[in-house]
């Protein structure tokens, strides 16, 4: 019977497994496309930006969570302009990794999804006073779903708060919307994101190792990493499957949120003011009644 050396057969074994070293050829890309991950170019890709189970697509492309809020009127008239208030906070002192490598200030995006029939409002409709808020801002509306409105990306040192002018639909024009509670749903991001449309990686992530071969069968495990992650691995060095090659550079990330709006019916506020007004003067009424009563009770007490 022939003797195995159990040495040679560990020794065997650990070179073929993932823990063999890798000769990583690594190739810095001097050209990356912009990071196409805002909300405005989710209108490529996807008919609705809200699927079914509630998420936002952005956060396709934005793999962090961040916060989001949004500011909305409790009850607004048919047909009247207001405001839908987005904030996107972040750290002001943080850079974010450009497409070319460099670091730079952050942008911000956001995609408000309104219910049926509410929409942007037009120019004409804007006052002086909340054009002054929106600034240089162009917001655009999602193919034929007007209810659906996108911005960026802009500049986020000057656009952490974004003001929409939002115009409310009448039910007397349009039969199809009725005097209800509606919810509203919102999506932003800060900072380039993590993943293209097309599902290739931008350099705003952190790069793994795709694979580990065995040293002693001469081939070569070739990871492209473009510029901007600082790595973290050198040539030679032993390296496992998905391990990572880089730092992650993201500063940035998305966050969805909602809130609720009340189309109010303005024949029920008449009606409220009505009860209200009917009410007091019932009350003067029988205080009125009460002193007339106290003074003829006083009369006859005198006689």
């Amino acid at each position: 019977m022939q003797n195995r050396n159990p040495f040679c057969w560990v020794k065997k074994q650990m070179a073929r497994s993932i823990y063999v070293s890798v000769s990583i050829m690594i190739y810095v890309l001097s050209q990356v496309s912009i990071s196409n991950a805002y909300p405005i170019f989710a209108q490529k890709g996807y008919e609705n930006p809200r699927e079914t189970t509630g998420r936002i697509v952005c956060a396709n492309c934005h793999l962090a969570n961040k916060p989001v809020e949004i500011e909305v009127p409790q009850a607004v008239l048919p047909d009247t302009v207001f405001e839908a208030i987005v904030r996107i906070p972040y750290d002001m002192q943080l850079k974010q990794v450009l497409s070319n490598g460099k670091k730079g200030g952050l942008n911000v995006g956001a995609v408000l999804i309104l219910p049926e029939g509410f929409e942007l409002a037009p120019t004409d409709r804007i006052s002086p006073e909340l054009k002054e808020k929106i600034g240089n801002l162009s917001f655009q509306s999602y193919p034929n779903k007007k209810n659906i409105i996108v911005i960026g990306p802009v500049p986020g040192q000057k656009y952490r708060e974004i003001v929409f002018p939002i115009l409310s639909p009448d039910p007397s024009t349009k039969k199809d919307i009725h005097f209800l509670k509606y919810p509203i749903y919102v999506g932003g991001n800060r900072g380039r994101g993590q993943i293209y449309p097309d599902g290739s990686k931008s350099n705003n992530t952190v790069y793994n190792a795709t694979s580990a071969v065995d040293a002693s069968e001469g081939r070569q495990s070739v990871d492209i990493i473009p510029p901007g992650p600082e790595l973290l691995v050198s040539e030679g060095e032993s390296i496992k499957l998905d391990q990572p090659l880089t730092s992650n550079p993201n500063v940035g990330g998305f966050g969805q949120g909602d809130a609720e709006i009340v189309l109010q019916d303005p024949l029920r506020i008449q009606g409220l003011l009505f009860f209200f007004t009917s009410v007091i003067f019932a009350q003067v009424f029988l205080v009125l009644k009460k002193k007339q009563f106290e003074k003829v009770q006083l009369y006859e007490m005198n006689f």
